[in-house]
Protein backbone atom coordinates (compact mmCIF):
# COMPACT_ATOMS: atom_id res chain seq x y z
CA UNK A 1 0.00 0.00 0.00
CA UNK A 2 1.41 3.37 -1.07
CA UNK A 3 2.29 5.66 1.82
CA UNK A 4 0.22 8.86 1.84
CA UNK A 5 2.20 12.09 1.60
CA UNK A 6 2.08 14.27 4.72
CA UNK A 7 0.00 17.46 4.50
CA UNK A 8 1.77 20.67 3.45
CA UNK A 9 0.12 22.46 6.38
CA UNK A 10 -1.12 20.89 9.58
CA UNK A 11 -2.95 22.89 12.26
CA UNK A 12 -4.06 21.09 15.42
CA UNK A 13 -6.10 22.45 18.33
CA UNK A 14 -4.76 25.96 17.71
CA UNK A 15 -5.68 28.73 20.11
CA UNK A 16 -4.65 32.35 19.49
CA UNK A 17 -5.01 35.01 22.16
CA UNK A 18 -4.31 38.73 22.43
CA UNK A 19 -3.19 40.57 25.53
CA UNK A 20 -5.56 43.48 26.08
CA UNK A 21 -6.01 45.85 29.00
CA UNK A 22 -6.72 43.65 32.04
CA UNK A 23 -7.88 40.69 29.95
CA UNK A 24 -6.81 37.99 27.53
CA UNK A 25 -8.93 38.00 24.35
CA UNK A 26 -9.39 34.68 22.56
CA UNK A 27 -9.43 35.27 18.79
CA UNK A 28 -9.14 31.64 17.64
CA UNK A 29 -10.33 28.81 19.86
CA UNK A 30 -9.01 25.30 19.24
CA UNK A 31 -9.26 24.89 15.45
CA UNK A 32 -7.78 22.00 13.45
CA UNK A 33 -7.40 21.44 9.69
CA UNK A 34 -4.92 20.28 7.04
CA UNK A 35 -3.98 21.25 3.49
CA UNK A 36 -2.65 18.56 1.15
CA UNK A 37 -0.28 18.93 -1.80
CA UNK A 38 -1.85 20.66 -4.83
CA UNK A 39 -5.04 21.45 -2.88
CA UNK A 40 -6.94 24.74 -2.46
CA UNK A 41 -8.69 25.18 0.88
CA UNK A 42 -10.96 28.18 1.31
CA UNK A 43 -11.48 29.67 4.78
CA UNK A 44 -14.65 31.77 4.89
CA UNK A 45 -16.12 34.09 7.51
CA UNK A 46 -16.95 37.68 8.38
CA UNK A 47 -14.47 40.20 9.73
CA UNK A 48 -13.60 39.13 13.25
CA UNK A 49 -14.21 35.42 12.62
CA UNK A 50 -10.49 34.64 13.03
CA UNK A 51 -9.73 33.60 9.45
CA UNK A 52 -7.00 36.17 8.67
CA UNK A 53 -5.43 35.80 12.12
CA UNK A 54 -5.17 32.06 11.47
CA UNK A 55 -3.57 32.63 8.06
CA UNK A 56 -1.06 35.19 9.38
CA UNK A 57 -0.12 32.84 12.23
CA UNK A 58 1.07 30.23 9.73
CA UNK A 59 4.10 32.47 9.10
CA UNK A 60 4.09 34.16 12.55
CA UNK A 61 3.25 37.55 11.05
CA UNK A 62 1.30 38.73 14.09
CA UNK A 63 3.06 40.95 16.61
CA UNK A 64 4.06 38.90 19.66
CA UNK A 65 3.01 40.35 22.09
CA UNK A 66 0.12 41.14 22.08
CA UNK A 67 -0.54 37.91 20.13
CA UNK A 68 0.32 34.62 21.82
CA UNK A 69 -0.40 30.91 21.36
CA UNK A 70 -1.57 29.19 24.59
CA UNK A 71 -1.66 25.79 22.89
CA UNK A 72 -1.80 24.09 19.52
CA UNK A 73 0.41 23.03 16.61
CA UNK A 74 1.24 24.70 13.29
CA UNK A 75 3.55 22.59 11.15
CA UNK A 76 4.77 23.07 7.57
CA UNK A 77 6.59 20.70 5.25
CA UNK A 78 10.00 22.14 4.28
CA UNK A 79 11.01 19.68 1.59
CA UNK A 80 11.05 16.29 3.34
CA UNK A 81 11.16 17.81 6.82
CA UNK A 82 8.21 18.82 8.99
CA UNK A 83 8.93 22.06 10.86
CA UNK A 84 7.19 23.30 14.01
CA UNK A 85 6.31 26.94 13.30
CA UNK A 86 5.41 27.89 16.86
CA UNK A 87 8.76 26.59 18.19
CA UNK A 88 10.86 28.50 15.65
CA UNK A 89 13.11 31.47 16.33
CA UNK A 90 12.58 34.73 14.42
CA UNK A 91 15.79 34.15 12.43
CA UNK A 92 14.68 30.68 11.32
CA UNK A 93 11.20 32.02 10.42
CA UNK A 94 12.80 34.43 7.94
CA UNK A 95 14.13 31.45 5.99
CA UNK A 96 10.65 29.90 5.88
CA UNK A 97 8.78 33.04 4.79
CA UNK A 98 8.74 33.34 1.02
CA UNK A 99 10.67 30.10 0.49
CA UNK A 100 8.29 27.52 1.98
CA UNK A 101 5.15 29.66 2.21
CA UNK A 102 4.29 33.08 0.76
CA UNK A 103 1.44 35.54 1.31
CA UNK A 104 -0.66 37.67 -1.03
CA UNK A 105 -2.37 40.38 0.97
CA UNK A 106 -5.76 42.00 0.37
CA UNK A 107 -4.59 45.50 -0.59
CA UNK A 108 -1.60 45.47 -2.98
CA UNK A 109 -1.18 49.25 -2.83
CA UNK A 110 -0.31 49.11 0.86
CA UNK A 111 1.75 45.93 0.43
CA UNK A 112 4.01 47.40 -2.26
CA UNK A 113 6.57 50.11 -1.51
CA UNK A 114 5.24 53.25 -3.27
CA UNK A 115 8.75 54.72 -3.62
CA UNK A 116 10.25 51.68 -5.42
CA UNK A 117 9.70 50.44 -8.96
CA UNK A 118 7.65 47.23 -9.11
CA UNK A 119 10.39 45.17 -10.71
CA UNK A 120 13.02 46.16 -8.16
CA UNK A 121 10.75 44.99 -5.32
CA UNK A 122 10.46 41.53 -6.88
CA UNK A 123 14.21 41.40 -7.58
CA UNK A 124 14.90 42.11 -3.88
CA UNK A 125 12.53 39.31 -2.84
CA UNK A 126 14.27 36.85 -5.16
CA UNK A 127 17.78 37.77 -3.99
CA UNK A 128 16.73 37.51 -0.33
CA UNK A 129 16.03 33.77 -0.72
CA UNK A 130 18.24 32.71 -3.63
CA UNK A 131 21.96 32.97 -4.15
CA UNK A 132 21.85 34.45 -7.67
CA UNK A 133 23.14 37.59 -9.33
CA UNK A 134 21.15 40.76 -9.87
CA UNK A 135 21.13 40.09 -13.62
CA UNK A 136 19.67 36.61 -13.09
CA UNK A 137 17.09 38.01 -10.64
CA UNK A 138 16.08 40.60 -13.23
CA UNK A 139 15.63 37.89 -15.87
CA UNK A 140 13.55 35.77 -13.50
CA UNK A 141 11.37 38.77 -12.60
CA UNK A 142 10.56 39.39 -16.27
CA UNK A 143 9.72 35.69 -16.66
CA UNK A 144 7.44 35.85 -13.62
CA UNK A 145 5.70 38.97 -14.95
CA UNK A 146 5.06 37.14 -18.23
CA UNK A 147 3.81 34.10 -16.31
CA UNK A 148 1.22 36.10 -14.34
CA UNK A 149 0.07 37.66 -17.64
CA UNK A 150 1.23 41.21 -16.99
CA UNK A 151 1.16 43.19 -20.24
CA UNK A 152 4.46 44.74 -21.34
CA UNK A 153 6.57 43.14 -18.59
CA UNK A 154 9.53 45.47 -19.22
CA UNK A 155 7.34 48.55 -18.77
CA UNK A 156 5.70 47.17 -15.59
CA UNK A 157 9.17 46.41 -14.23
CA UNK A 158 10.06 50.11 -14.48
CA UNK A 159 6.67 51.37 -13.24
CA UNK A 160 5.86 52.56 -9.73
CA UNK A 161 2.79 51.00 -8.03
CA UNK A 162 0.63 54.11 -8.51
CA UNK A 163 1.21 53.95 -12.28
CA UNK A 164 -0.51 50.59 -12.77
CA UNK A 165 -4.07 49.32 -12.16
CA UNK A 166 -5.31 47.42 -9.10
CA UNK A 167 -5.40 44.12 -10.99
CA UNK A 168 -1.84 44.67 -12.27
CA UNK A 169 -0.61 45.48 -8.75
CA UNK A 170 -2.15 42.25 -7.51
CA UNK A 171 -0.36 40.34 -10.29
CA UNK A 172 2.93 41.92 -9.20
CA UNK A 173 2.21 40.66 -5.66
CA UNK A 174 1.48 37.17 -7.02
CA UNK A 175 4.76 37.23 -8.99
CA UNK A 176 6.63 38.22 -5.82
CA UNK A 177 4.91 35.48 -3.82
CA UNK A 178 5.88 32.88 -6.46
CA UNK A 179 9.47 34.10 -6.81
CA UNK A 180 10.97 31.38 -4.58
CA UNK A 181 8.65 28.53 -5.65
CA UNK A 182 6.80 28.13 -2.31
CA UNK A 183 4.92 24.96 -1.47
CA UNK A 184 2.09 26.93 0.12
CA UNK A 185 0.53 30.18 -1.05
CA UNK A 186 -1.59 32.08 1.49
CA UNK A 187 -4.05 34.37 -0.33
CA UNK A 188 -5.66 36.69 2.23
CA UNK A 189 -8.70 38.35 0.57
CA UNK A 190 -6.65 38.84 -2.64
CA UNK A 191 -9.60 39.90 -4.83
CA UNK A 192 -11.89 41.85 -2.46
CA UNK A 193 -11.03 45.31 -3.82
CA UNK A 194 -11.03 44.25 -7.48
CA UNK A 195 -13.64 44.48 -10.24
CA UNK A 196 -15.57 41.24 -10.82
CA UNK A 197 -13.93 40.76 -14.23
CA UNK A 198 -10.42 41.31 -12.84
CA UNK A 199 -11.30 39.09 -9.88
CA UNK A 200 -12.25 36.27 -12.22
CA UNK A 201 -8.97 36.50 -14.14
CA UNK A 202 -6.98 36.48 -10.86
CA UNK A 203 -8.86 33.40 -9.63
CA UNK A 204 -8.25 31.60 -12.93
CA UNK A 205 -4.56 32.58 -12.78
CA UNK A 206 -4.19 31.16 -9.26
CA UNK A 207 -5.76 27.86 -10.35
CA UNK A 208 -3.41 27.64 -13.35
CA UNK A 209 -0.33 28.38 -11.23
CA UNK A 210 -1.43 25.86 -8.61
CA UNK A 211 -1.58 23.08 -11.21
CA UNK A 212 1.67 24.13 -12.90
CA UNK A 213 3.71 24.13 -9.69
CA UNK A 214 1.76 21.50 -7.66
CA UNK A 215 1.32 24.26 -5.11
CA UNK A 216 -1.19 24.34 -2.26
CA UNK A 217 -3.29 27.45 -1.56
CA UNK A 218 -4.94 28.67 1.64
CA UNK A 219 -7.57 31.10 0.31
CA UNK A 220 -9.13 33.54 2.80
CA UNK A 221 -12.36 35.37 1.94
CA UNK A 222 -15.68 36.60 3.37
CA UNK A 223 -17.56 35.63 0.20
CA UNK A 224 -18.66 32.01 -0.31
CA UNK A 225 -19.41 32.84 -3.95
CA UNK A 226 -15.71 33.55 -4.56
CA UNK A 227 -14.43 30.27 -3.08
CA UNK A 228 -17.08 28.30 -4.95
CA UNK A 229 -15.08 29.08 -8.11
CA UNK A 230 -11.66 28.10 -6.78
CA UNK A 231 -11.55 25.91 -3.63
CA UNK A 232 -11.52 22.11 -3.35
CA UNK A 233 -12.64 22.27 0.28
CA UNK A 234 -14.28 25.00 2.40
CA UNK A 235 -13.84 25.78 6.08
CA UNK A 236 -16.39 28.18 7.61
CA UNK A 237 -15.27 30.15 10.68
CA UNK A 238 -17.48 32.01 13.15
CA UNK A 239 -16.24 33.78 16.29
CA UNK A 240 -12.90 31.97 16.25
CA UNK A 241 -14.27 28.48 15.72
CA UNK A 242 -14.82 26.20 12.73
CA UNK A 243 -18.57 25.70 12.40
CA UNK A 244 -18.65 23.80 9.09
CA UNK A 245 -16.25 22.15 6.68
CA UNK A 246 -16.46 19.93 3.63
CA UNK A 247 -16.08 19.66 -0.10
CA UNK A 248 -16.95 22.91 -1.85
CA UNK A 249 -19.86 21.42 -3.77
CA UNK A 250 -21.38 19.94 -0.61
CA UNK A 251 -21.05 23.11 1.49
CA UNK A 252 -22.26 25.37 -1.29
CA UNK A 253 -25.31 23.35 -2.29
CA UNK A 254 -26.23 21.77 1.05
CA UNK A 255 -25.02 23.97 3.94
CA UNK A 256 -25.67 22.53 7.39
CA UNK A 257 -24.89 25.36 9.82
CA UNK A 258 -27.15 28.42 10.15
CA UNK A 259 -24.16 30.74 9.78
CA UNK A 260 -23.15 29.15 6.45
CA UNK A 261 -26.73 29.47 5.21
CA UNK A 262 -26.66 33.14 6.18
CA UNK A 263 -23.41 33.78 4.29
CA UNK A 264 -24.89 32.20 1.17
CA UNK A 265 -28.23 34.01 1.29
CA UNK A 266 -27.21 37.55 2.24
CA UNK A 267 -25.63 38.21 -1.16
CA UNK A 268 -28.13 39.68 -3.67
CA UNK A 269 -29.53 36.99 -5.96
CA UNK A 270 -29.38 37.50 -9.71
CA UNK A 271 -32.60 35.54 -10.27
CA UNK A 272 -34.94 36.92 -7.58
CA UNK A 273 -35.53 40.32 -6.06
CA UNK A 274 -36.83 40.04 -2.46
CA UNK A 275 -38.19 43.11 -0.71
CA UNK A 276 -35.35 42.83 1.82
CA UNK A 277 -32.07 40.92 1.76
CA UNK A 278 -31.61 38.15 4.28
CA UNK A 279 -28.96 38.86 6.93
CA UNK A 280 -26.77 36.66 9.11
CA UNK A 281 -28.91 37.48 12.15
CA UNK A 282 -32.01 36.09 10.37
CA UNK A 283 -30.34 32.69 10.23
CA UNK A 284 -28.53 32.82 13.57
CA UNK A 285 -31.88 33.59 15.23
CA UNK A 286 -33.12 30.29 13.82
CA UNK A 287 -35.56 31.70 11.28
CA UNK A 288 -36.57 29.12 8.73
CA UNK A 289 -34.72 29.51 5.44
CA UNK A 290 -37.95 29.43 3.45
CA UNK A 291 -39.38 32.17 5.66
CA UNK A 292 -36.36 34.36 4.93
CA UNK A 293 -36.64 33.75 1.21
CA UNK A 294 -40.42 33.99 0.88
CA UNK A 295 -40.69 37.77 0.64
CA UNK A 296 -43.41 38.90 -1.76
CA UNK A 297 -42.67 38.93 -5.43
CA UNK A 298 -41.71 42.50 -6.30
CA UNK A 299 -42.63 42.53 -9.97
CA UNK A 300 -46.15 43.95 -9.74
CA UNK A 301 -45.28 46.42 -7.00
CA UNK A 302 -42.26 47.68 -8.93
CA UNK A 303 -44.21 48.01 -12.17
CA UNK A 304 -46.79 50.20 -10.41
CA UNK A 305 -44.05 52.20 -8.70
CA UNK A 306 -42.17 52.75 -11.98
CA UNK A 307 -45.30 53.98 -13.72
CA UNK A 308 -45.64 56.60 -11.00
CA UNK A 309 -41.94 57.59 -10.96
CA UNK A 310 -41.54 57.98 -14.73
CA UNK A 311 -44.74 59.96 -15.20
CA UNK A 312 -43.08 62.95 -13.46
CA UNK A 313 -40.61 65.52 -14.71
CA UNK A 314 -36.98 64.44 -14.17
CA UNK A 315 -35.23 65.80 -11.07
CA UNK A 316 -31.88 65.81 -12.92
CA UNK A 317 -31.15 66.25 -16.64
CA UNK A 318 -27.67 65.67 -18.01
CA UNK A 319 -26.94 66.96 -21.52
CA UNK A 320 -23.76 66.08 -23.42
CA UNK A 321 -21.52 66.14 -20.31
CA UNK A 322 -17.81 65.52 -20.91
CA UNK A 323 -14.63 65.38 -18.84
CA UNK A 324 -11.09 65.04 -20.15
CA UNK A 325 -7.70 64.50 -18.50
CA UNK A 326 -4.34 65.28 -20.08
CA UNK A 327 -2.12 62.19 -19.96
CA UNK A 328 0.88 64.07 -21.32
CA UNK A 329 1.68 67.64 -22.27
CA UNK A 330 4.01 69.48 -24.64
CA UNK A 331 6.88 71.58 -23.34
CA UNK A 332 4.48 74.57 -23.48
CA UNK A 333 1.92 72.76 -21.29
CA UNK A 334 -0.62 71.99 -24.01
CA UNK A 335 -2.31 68.54 -23.84
CA UNK A 336 -0.57 66.07 -26.15
CA UNK A 337 -2.43 62.89 -25.16
CA UNK A 338 -5.95 63.10 -23.70
CA UNK A 339 -8.12 60.60 -21.81
CA UNK A 340 -11.84 61.26 -22.18
CA UNK A 341 -13.15 59.90 -18.86
CA UNK A 342 -16.74 60.99 -19.56
CA UNK A 343 -17.65 61.16 -23.22
CA UNK A 344 -20.63 63.35 -24.21
CA UNK A 345 -23.20 61.62 -21.95
CA UNK A 346 -26.89 62.52 -21.78
CA UNK A 347 -29.49 60.97 -19.46
CA UNK A 348 -32.23 61.84 -16.93
CA UNK A 349 -32.93 60.86 -13.31
CA UNK A 350 -36.42 60.86 -11.82
CA UNK A 351 -37.43 61.63 -8.24
CA UNK A 352 -37.76 58.48 -6.15
CA UNK A 353 -35.76 56.17 -8.39
CA UNK A 354 -32.40 54.48 -7.88
CA UNK A 355 -30.24 54.79 -10.98
CA UNK A 356 -27.49 52.18 -10.96
CA UNK A 357 -24.16 53.04 -12.53
CA UNK A 358 -21.98 49.99 -13.20
CA UNK A 359 -18.71 49.28 -14.97
CA UNK A 360 -15.09 48.29 -14.43
CA UNK A 361 -12.53 50.57 -12.78
CA UNK A 362 -11.58 53.31 -15.21
CA UNK A 363 -14.92 53.31 -17.06
CA UNK A 364 -15.72 56.84 -15.83
CA UNK A 365 -18.54 56.12 -13.36
CA UNK A 366 -16.91 57.82 -10.33
CA UNK A 367 -15.78 60.78 -12.46
CA UNK A 368 -19.35 61.17 -13.69
CA UNK A 369 -20.77 61.02 -10.15
CA UNK A 370 -18.41 63.71 -8.90
CA UNK A 371 -18.97 65.85 -11.99
CA UNK A 372 -22.71 65.83 -11.29
CA UNK A 373 -21.95 67.54 -7.95
CA UNK A 374 -19.32 69.78 -9.54
CA UNK A 375 -16.67 68.32 -7.25
CA UNK A 376 -14.99 67.91 -10.64
CA UNK A 377 -15.62 70.63 -13.21
CA UNK A 378 -16.97 69.36 -16.56
CA UNK A 379 -15.22 70.31 -19.80
CA UNK A 380 -18.47 70.45 -21.74
CA UNK A 381 -22.21 69.94 -21.50
CA UNK A 382 -24.87 71.01 -19.04
CA UNK A 383 -26.45 69.63 -15.85
CA UNK A 384 -29.95 70.75 -14.86
CA UNK A 385 -31.24 70.11 -11.33
CA UNK A 386 -34.95 70.89 -10.98
CA UNK A 387 -34.66 73.04 -14.09
CA UNK A 388 -31.67 75.04 -12.84
CA UNK A 389 -28.41 74.88 -14.81
CA UNK A 390 -25.87 74.01 -12.11
CA UNK A 391 -22.88 74.13 -14.48
CA UNK A 392 -23.13 77.94 -14.41
CA UNK A 393 -23.78 78.38 -10.66
CA UNK A 394 -21.57 80.73 -8.64
CA UNK A 395 -20.06 79.55 -5.34
CA UNK A 396 -22.90 80.78 -3.06
CA UNK A 397 -25.60 79.12 -5.20
CA UNK A 398 -23.44 76.01 -5.62
CA UNK A 399 -23.30 75.70 -1.82
CA UNK A 400 -27.13 75.70 -1.71
CA UNK A 401 -27.23 73.03 -4.44
CA UNK A 402 -24.80 70.78 -2.57
CA UNK A 403 -27.05 70.94 0.46
CA UNK A 404 -29.71 69.07 -1.53
CA UNK A 405 -27.30 66.61 -3.20
CA UNK A 406 -24.96 64.56 -1.02
CA UNK A 407 -22.38 61.83 -1.63
CA UNK A 408 -21.39 58.70 0.34
CA UNK A 409 -17.85 57.62 -0.51
CA UNK A 410 -16.36 54.12 -0.71
CA UNK A 411 -13.98 54.33 2.25
CA UNK A 412 -15.81 55.50 5.40
CA UNK A 413 -12.63 55.70 7.46
CA UNK A 414 -10.96 58.27 5.20
CA UNK A 415 -14.29 60.14 4.92
CA UNK A 416 -14.35 60.87 8.67
CA UNK A 417 -11.96 63.06 10.66
CA UNK A 418 -10.25 60.68 13.13
CA UNK A 419 -9.97 63.50 15.69
CA UNK A 420 -13.68 64.36 15.80
CA UNK A 421 -16.32 62.26 17.61
CA UNK A 422 -18.91 60.95 15.18
CA UNK A 423 -21.71 62.99 16.72
CA UNK A 424 -19.77 66.18 15.99
CA UNK A 425 -19.01 64.89 12.47
CA UNK A 426 -22.74 64.50 11.78
CA UNK A 427 -23.48 67.97 13.18
CA UNK A 428 -20.68 69.73 11.27
CA UNK A 429 -22.53 69.99 7.90
CA UNK A 430 -25.63 71.29 9.72
CA UNK A 431 -23.58 74.10 11.22
CA UNK A 432 -21.97 75.00 7.87
CA UNK A 433 -25.33 75.09 6.05
CA UNK A 434 -27.30 76.68 8.92
CA UNK A 435 -29.57 73.70 9.49
CA UNK A 436 -31.25 74.43 12.85
CA UNK A 437 -30.38 77.48 14.89
CA UNK A 438 -29.03 75.95 18.11
CA UNK A 439 -26.53 73.30 19.17
CA UNK A 440 -29.28 71.50 21.10
CA UNK A 441 -31.46 71.14 17.99
CA UNK A 442 -28.54 69.91 15.88
CA UNK A 443 -27.54 67.41 18.57
CA UNK A 444 -31.10 66.07 18.85
CA UNK A 445 -31.30 65.60 15.07
CA UNK A 446 -27.85 63.93 14.98
CA UNK A 447 -29.00 61.48 17.67
CA UNK A 448 -32.21 60.86 15.70
CA UNK A 449 -30.13 60.03 12.61
CA UNK A 450 -27.83 57.74 14.60
CA UNK A 451 -30.89 55.86 15.78
CA UNK A 452 -32.21 55.67 12.20
CA UNK A 453 -28.96 53.98 11.10
CA UNK A 454 -29.18 51.56 14.09
CA UNK A 455 -26.37 53.03 16.20
CA UNK A 456 -28.01 55.18 18.90
CA UNK A 457 -27.13 57.99 21.30
CA UNK A 458 -24.53 55.96 23.20
CA UNK A 459 -22.23 56.22 20.15
CA UNK A 460 -22.40 60.02 19.89
CA UNK A 461 -19.06 60.73 21.63
CA UNK A 462 -17.09 57.82 20.18
CA UNK A 463 -14.34 58.26 17.57
CA UNK A 464 -14.19 56.64 14.09
CA UNK A 465 -11.46 54.13 15.06
CA UNK A 466 -13.80 52.66 17.69
CA UNK A 467 -16.24 51.43 15.04
CA UNK A 468 -16.25 48.54 12.57
CA UNK A 469 -16.24 49.21 8.81
CA UNK A 470 -20.00 48.66 8.57
CA UNK A 471 -20.68 50.95 11.53
CA UNK A 472 -18.47 53.69 10.03
CA UNK A 473 -20.43 53.46 6.79
CA UNK A 474 -23.64 53.92 8.79
CA UNK A 475 -22.11 57.06 10.33
CA UNK A 476 -21.33 58.38 6.82
CA UNK A 477 -24.93 57.68 5.77
CA UNK A 478 -26.22 59.58 8.82
CA UNK A 479 -23.86 62.45 7.97
CA UNK A 480 -25.15 62.57 4.38
CA UNK A 481 -28.73 62.71 5.71
CA UNK A 482 -27.95 65.55 8.14
CA UNK A 483 -28.66 68.23 5.48
CA UNK A 484 -32.00 66.64 4.52
CA UNK A 485 -30.93 66.04 0.89
CA UNK A 486 -33.16 64.95 -1.97
CA UNK A 487 -30.51 63.14 -4.04
CA UNK A 488 -27.65 60.97 -2.70
CA UNK A 489 -24.78 59.61 -4.79
CA UNK A 490 -23.56 56.31 -3.29
CA UNK A 491 -20.05 55.85 -4.74
CA UNK A 492 -18.95 52.22 -4.16
CA UNK A 493 -20.40 52.65 -0.67
CA UNK A 494 -20.66 48.91 0.12
CA UNK A 495 -17.84 47.40 -1.99
CA UNK A 496 -15.35 47.17 0.91
CA UNK A 497 -17.82 45.52 3.32
CA UNK A 498 -18.36 41.88 4.21
CA UNK A 499 -21.29 40.41 2.28
CA UNK A 500 -23.29 40.10 5.53
CA UNK A 501 -22.67 43.73 6.54
CA UNK A 502 -23.29 44.76 2.94
CA UNK A 503 -26.78 43.21 3.11
CA UNK A 504 -27.56 45.21 6.27
CA UNK A 505 -26.39 48.48 4.68
CA UNK A 506 -28.32 47.86 1.45
CA UNK A 507 -31.49 47.19 3.46
CA UNK A 508 -30.84 50.37 5.43
CA UNK A 509 -30.39 52.46 2.26
CA UNK A 510 -33.68 51.15 0.88
CA UNK A 511 -35.50 51.87 4.15
CA UNK A 512 -34.12 55.42 4.27
CA UNK A 513 -35.01 56.00 0.63
CA UNK A 514 -38.63 55.18 1.36
CA UNK A 515 -38.82 57.07 4.67
CA UNK A 516 -37.03 60.26 3.55
CA UNK A 517 -38.27 60.31 -0.08
CA UNK A 518 -34.72 60.03 -1.47
CA UNK A 519 -33.38 59.57 -4.98
CA UNK A 520 -30.15 57.57 -5.40
CA UNK A 521 -27.38 57.29 -7.95
CA UNK A 522 -25.82 53.97 -6.94
CA UNK A 523 -22.29 53.45 -8.30
CA UNK A 524 -20.58 50.06 -8.14
CA UNK A 525 -18.50 47.58 -10.13
CA UNK A 526 -20.63 44.72 -8.70
CA UNK A 527 -23.51 44.07 -11.09
CA UNK A 528 -25.43 41.83 -8.65
CA UNK A 529 -25.56 44.62 -6.04
CA UNK A 530 -26.46 47.28 -8.64
CA UNK A 531 -29.20 45.08 -10.10
CA UNK A 532 -30.74 44.53 -6.67
CA UNK A 533 -30.70 48.22 -5.72
CA UNK A 534 -31.62 49.82 -9.04
CA UNK A 535 -34.78 50.70 -10.90
CA UNK A 536 -32.82 51.51 -14.05
CA UNK A 537 -29.21 50.65 -14.74
CA UNK A 538 -26.56 52.37 -16.83
CA UNK A 539 -23.55 50.31 -17.94
CA UNK A 540 -20.39 52.35 -18.66
CA UNK A 541 -17.24 51.49 -20.58
CA UNK A 542 -14.39 53.86 -21.54
CA UNK A 543 -16.44 56.94 -20.64
CA UNK A 544 -19.45 55.89 -22.73
CA UNK A 545 -22.88 54.46 -21.94
CA UNK A 546 -23.05 51.01 -23.58
CA UNK A 547 -26.45 49.96 -22.13
CA UNK A 548 -29.24 51.85 -20.37
CA UNK A 549 -32.51 50.16 -19.39
CA UNK A 550 -34.44 48.71 -16.47
CA UNK A 551 -32.08 46.69 -14.29
CA UNK A 552 -33.97 43.40 -14.64
CA UNK A 553 -34.17 43.82 -18.43
CA UNK A 554 -30.41 44.35 -18.78
CA UNK A 555 -29.63 41.24 -16.73
CA UNK A 556 -32.23 39.12 -18.54
CA UNK A 557 -31.14 40.24 -22.02
CA UNK A 558 -27.74 42.00 -22.12
CA UNK A 559 -27.09 43.58 -25.51
CA UNK A 560 -23.28 43.91 -25.46
CA UNK A 561 -20.43 41.46 -24.91
CA UNK A 562 -19.09 43.81 -22.25
CA UNK A 563 -22.27 43.50 -20.15
CA UNK A 564 -22.40 39.74 -20.72
CA UNK A 565 -18.82 39.52 -19.45
CA UNK A 566 -19.70 41.56 -16.34
CA UNK A 567 -22.60 39.20 -15.60
CA UNK A 568 -20.53 36.08 -16.32
CA UNK A 569 -17.78 37.24 -13.95
CA UNK A 570 -20.04 37.45 -10.89
CA UNK A 571 -18.87 34.84 -8.32
CA UNK A 572 -21.18 31.84 -8.26
CA UNK A 573 -23.15 33.11 -11.28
Amino acid sequence: MEKQAPPILNIENLKIGFDAANEDLCAVDGISFQIKTNQIVGVVGESGSGKSITALSVLRLLNEPPAHYPHGIISLMDGENEVDILAMSKTKMNSIRGKVASVIFQEPMTSLNPSMRCGKQVVEAIMAHQNISKKEAYKKTIELFDEVALPRAEKIFKSYPHEISGGQKQRVMIAMALSSNPSLLIADEPTTALDVTVQKTILNLLKELKDKYSMSILFITHDLGVVSDIADEIIVMYKGEIVERGRTKDVFHNPQHSYTKGLLHCRPSLNTRPRRLATISDFMNFKDVLEVESFEDERDRRAKQHKEIYSQEPILRVKSISKEYALSRTILGKPKEVLRAVNNLSFEIYKGETLGLVGESGCGKTTLGRTLMRLIEPDGGEIFYKGQNITSLKSSDLKKFRKTVQIIFQDPYSSLNPRIPIGEAIMEPMKIHNVFSTYKERREYAIYLLERVSLGEEHFDRYPHEFSGGQRQRVCIARALSLKPELIICDESVSALDVSVQAQVLNLLNDLKEDFGLTYIFISHDLSVVKYMSDRMMVMKDGNIVEFDEADAIYANPKTEYTKNLIGSIPGA
